[in-house]
């Protein structure tokens, strides 16, 4: 997951850094369209980023609240069931994380 984050986040840098090759067809009328391309798809690859950040502070706030345990339950149940909601919040993040790029484009029309 880590490896999904940085390297969509290098991606905004590239993104970024080569952004004046394609602005610059916006000079010309038959290159224009290059230029709205790059724009629709600068703007998906930002709302990937914004996506990532946000489960990961909804991941952060999960996480910080207490588990909710049976006290009247057996030992081995509470830690089974304290493991299995941290593995529960874990994936959601990963499955956002990892679906991020999907749901953008899906809402871009990409």
């Amino acid at each position: 997951m880590i490896l999904s984050v940085y390297g969509r986040f290098f991606k905004i840098y590239l993104y970024t850094a080569l952004a004046p090759i394609p602005l610059s067809t916006f000079a010309g009328e038959p290159s224009q369209q290059v230029g709205r391309s790059f724009l629709k798809s600068f703007c998906a690859v930002c709302l990937e980023g914004a996506v990532i950040i946000l489960a990961c502070v909804i991941f952060s706030q999960f996480a910080s609240s207490p588990p909710v345990v049976d006290v009247n339950a057996q030992a081995v149940n509470q830690v089974w069931s304290y493991v299995g909601e941290l593995v529960f919040n874990m994936l959601v993040l990963v499955g956002t994380v990892k679906m991020s790029d999907r749901v953008i484009r899906e809402m871009m029309g990409l």
